[in-house]
């Protein structure tokens, strides 16, 4: 007697529908096993808890904006010397989120700092944090553009209450008024509560010439560098050109 027309309505009103997926292939393996009845519905829950673990990791990942391809594993360490293994692979442990501190990454174009931060997202997701992933640019654009539909306070909490919030291309454009204020906003929310990462191709002494005030500029970097962790990228770029391709001449 098939017992899937029966069970399949009962998993599904305990929202267990997902132990179908594997049920057959775990039913032949107690048979061949010799399984007994509670190692039978420890592999089924097992199965069960690892999708269910999988699935909200796709979802976060999805709701976090980080690339599935830019991970801790898949960045080639051996491709630049120059950068500290170690260090980086302190912060994929995600400790400093314990701390409430940032991580400020700095180098040049192409040394790979948006690719070591989206990896640290990866980490704390997987430690089941609420991570976001956005640039500069972006992140002032919505919050100018939720100001002007009286939604900036709602918005404003988006990105202050995250878990982790991923900040990249720091400075790529100046930063005028009320760019600068809705900065400080997010940052000055997030201030030992909360920790951030924030990436930028400026050196950190040149942080303050983002800001067209200057005061504003001073007290919005003072936050950001407390108790910070400083990460510094040297070396050549992972984005070298392709070689062209030689052509035949054409008689």
């Amino acid at each position: 007697m098939n017992p899937m027309p029966e069970l399949d309505p009962m998993l599904k009103q305990l929202r267990l529908s997902g132990i179908l997926d594997s049920l057959e292939i775990r039913t032949h393996q107690a048979i061949d096993d010799k399984l007994s009845y509670t190692d039978f519905l420890a592999l089924l829950l097992q199965d069960e808890t690892a999708r269910r673990t999988n699935r909200k990791l796709a979802q976060r990942l999805r709701k976090a904006g980080v690339r599935s391809n830019k991970t801790i594993e898949s960045f080639d360490f051996s491709f630049n010397m120059d950068i500290d293994k170690s260090q980086i692979m302190n912060l994929a442990t995600c400790i400093f989120m314990g701390e409430m501190v940032s991580v400020l990454i700095v180098g040049p174009c192409g040394t790979g700092k948006s690719h070591i931060a989206q990896a640290i997202g990866h980490c704390a997701i997987r430690q089941e944090n609420d991570v976001l992933f956005t640039t500069q640019a972006k992140m002032l654009s919505q919050l100018h553009a939720a100001h002007a539909t009286n939604s900036y306070e709602r918005k404003l909490k988006s990105f202050i209450n995250v878990d982790l919030l991923i900040i990249d291309d720091f400075g790529l454009k100046p930063l005028q008024q009320p760019q600068d204020e809705y900065l400080h906003a997010v940052i000055d929310g997030r201030y030992e509560k909360r920790s951030t990462i924030i990436t930028s191709n400026l050196d950190f002494d040149e942080w303050g010439e983002a800001f067209s005030n200057k005061l504003l500029g001073t007290a919005t970097i003072d936050r950001m560098r407390h108790g910070a962790y400083l990460v510094t990228l040297e070396g050549d770029t992972f984005r070298k050109p392709k070689p062209l391709l030689k052509t035949a001449n054409v008689m």
